[in-house]
């Protein structure tokens, strides 16, 4: 690559060394996510990896594409960039997992108006320890130079990944009925949704977002905001070695009303107690400070709640046990009824 230059390609803004650099400073963190499969280095027309299926026999391929959305300008406000590329594979590999698949491989695209390679490297460690949290391997992805089109310190990031299943294990809601149980594993924050409304409340652009808060025990909006996504996938595939799993939701854009549904059949419906919730204080504060009614925040933010779990009522006990030691924040918010609604917050 000594020999690659272009001298009339850097005259229009893309420094295609600069490329070759990020290259050579994202490796150490891409090594992190190796694991058995990978069949390719970075830098190659496309990520290779062999399918071990061993102990699968009817293999369904699941996958899952997202991008971290306006949670970005928080990471331009605060110039940190080494978490954003978490909440990229988080968003891909919790929607996966909840048809039971086992995320294996994961691919980036970050778009900027400039390359400064330090930084392009700062993303892609985000993306590799979000890789190390879901135990998928980052075989590929794609840094595009893009002058003109993004501002030069700015920078977009989507992700792709996929998993495997086998046919008889995909969890499909089929054995769902009244009584069974709903559990709640709890987010880390805000995770990677809402932040336009997020965004406007706080406005972020021309407030004091660096500053500690007291509701937030101390911390400053920016710091609490760019919490990364909390990923769930190595505990929910210990549980679903042990216990029969029903349904599985990704409280993402559209909250509790949009999402838990998802994972409920017709006929019947998710009744959860508002009080049983453990809303975060970042959900209390954007509350209050954009006048903002409950049923809307239930309807946006996953309040606390980044995943819900439908087990049997006498699977409940053992499914808890199992999430607690997996270091889950795991408690009931409810349970499912029979019903033409398929959610009652109550």
């Amino acid at each position: 690559m000594k020999n690659s230059k272009s001298d009339v390609y850097a005259s229009a803004g893309v420094d295609i060394t600069a490329g070759y650099k990020s290259v050579e400073l994202m490796k150490e963190h891409v090594k992190r996510t190796m694991i058995k499969g990978v069949c390719s280095d970075v830098g190659g027309f496309g990520g290779l990896f062999e399918l071990d299926l061993e102990g699968i026999s009817k293999p369904v391929l699941v996958s899952g594409t997202d991008g971290v959305g306006t949670k970005l300008k928080l990471a331009f406000l605060m110039d940190k960039h080494d978490t954003v590329g978490i909440d990229c594979v988080a968003m891909c590999v919790n929607d996966i997992i909840c048809s039971g698949a086992k995320p294996l491989i994961f691919l980036d695209y970050i778009a900027c108006g400039k390359n400064f390679p330090e930084k392009i490297a700062d993303i892609v460690k985000g993306v590799a320890e979000g890789c190390v949290q879901a135990g998928c391997a980052l075989i590929g992805g794609e840094t595009a130079e893009m002058p003109g089109f993004y501002p030069i310190d700015e920078y977009d990031l989507a992700g792709y990944s996929t998993g495997v299943v086998d046919k008889a294990k995909i969890i499909d809601n089929k054995t769902m009925q009244e009584g069974d149980v709903i559990i709640a594993l709890a987010s880390s924050g805000v995770h990677s949704n809402g932040f336009s409304l997020v965004r406007k409340v706080f406005d972020v652009e021309n407030a004091d977002i660096k500053s500690p808060v007291e509701e937030l025990g101390g911390k400053s909006i920016g710091e609490t905001l760019l919490t990364p996504t909390k990923i769930y996938v190595k505990s929910v595939l210990k549980l679903l070695e042990e216990v029969k799993v029903k349904g599985i939701s990704h409280i993402t854009g559209g909250g509790f009303y949009e999402n838990i549904p998802r994972s409920i059949p017709d006929g019947l419906c998710a009744e959860v107690v508002r009080d049983k919730v453990r809303v975060l204080p970042i959900f209390n504060l954007l509350a209050k400070k954009g006048n903002i009614c409950e049923r809307d925040m239930f309807n946006t933010f996953n309040m606390g709640v980044g995943m819900s779990i439908v087990v049997a009522k006498e699977d409940e006990k053992r499914a808890l046990e199992i999430l607690t030691s997996c270091g889950e924040d795991a408690y009931v918010i409810g349970k499912i009824i029979k019903s033409e609604e398929k959610i009652i917050i109550k």
